[in-house]
């Protein structure tokens, strides 16, 4: 194994036009062959992609792909260890590996990642990060995806590899809202509804697919998250100029765990008012590219 720092190519097979046209063909096959699709989101520009559950090798290789069908150039985070591998690192390095040394000599390359992603954040790349940062069991995710975000001026980009579906690929362009635990959770409660590989090894813990939702009650929702915070059903209706938002609809909402209903006394007077869940705010995100 090399004992030479790997370092992050600027150039790639991304920037060499008849090998991804080669590749493209490929991944297009064998996704049709194998009854996988992409997602129907490829957002422009540059983005911090995160992609979870990571819990099989097989997550980078589905995420490539659907990156290549998207002709998006992208650049993954992978263990250093692999990219010393004779033979095999410099081909890792060619496909956008970008080097993680997690040992303790590894401090600060946050700031060599984050001066990479400035000088390439005009282009449309994608910077795949797996915030669980193995493929076996964690209990918390790493977030230096959050910062690199964050310190650039750049939305985070969710991805998935969904098992169950046979899905690969951006879901929802996320604006950082500048609280990080609550970016951090609604974030974490979207990946809930996606099936890893070996889902009993992922985190968040798989809680199943999100429920099935009508285009009226995802107005609801999204004029709720534009309210942010707690509405009266006439709020509701009225943000999302919709009158086909019936009291009977929410409580359906409830019931379904995307709504929360509370009840105040006013003047004698029982008033129910409504707010998303974070079961709501997660399958919210799967609903809508963007909430910006």
């Amino acid at each position: 194994m090399s004992k030479t720092k790997p370092e992050i190519r600027d150039q790639t097979i991304f920037d060499v036009r008849f090998i991804k046209g080669v590749l493209k063909f490929v991944f297009l096959t064998w996704f049709k062959l194998t009854g996988w699709k992409t997602t129907n989101l490829a957002p422009e520009g540059a983005g911090i992609t995160i992609a979870a559950p990571h819990t099989s090798n097989w997550d980078i290789i589905y995420a490539l792909g659907a990156a290549i069908i998207f002709d998006v150039k992208i650049y993954f985070s992978i263990k250093d260890s692999w990219c010393r591998m004779p033979l095999i690192g410099p081909i890792i390095l060619w496909f956008g590996g970008i080097p993680i040394d997690r040992s303790p000599q590894g401090q600060g390359q946050v700031n060599q990642i984050k001066q990479f992603v400035e000088r390439h954040k005009e282009n449309r790349i994608f910077f795949l990060f797996t915030p669980e940062g193995t493929r076996g069991t964690v209990a918390a995710w790493k977030t230096g995806f959050y910062h690199v975000a964050q310190d650039c001026g750049l939305p985070i980009f969710l991805a998935k590899v969904d098992y169950r579906t046979k899905e690969s690929g951006v879901f929802h362009a996320y604006q950082l809202t500048g609280d990080k635990d609550a970016d951090i959770a609604a974030i974490q409660e979207s990946y809930k509804s996606v099936y890893g590989k070996f889902p009993l090894r992922q985190f968040p813990p798989y809680a199943g697919p999100i429920p099935k939702i009508s285009e009226a009650e995802a107005m609801a929702m999204r004029a709720l998250y534009s309210i942010k915070g707690v509405a009266t059903h006439a709020e509701i209706a009225a943000k999302a100029k919709l009158h086909e938002i019936t009291a009977e609809m929410l409580d359906f909402m409830v019931a379904k765990g995307v709504l929360e209903r509370m009840k105040t006394v006013v003047d004698g007077k029982v008033i129910l008012s409504y707010r998303l869940t974070l079961a709501g705010n997660g399958c919210l995100l799967h609903l809508t590219p963007s909430l910006a």
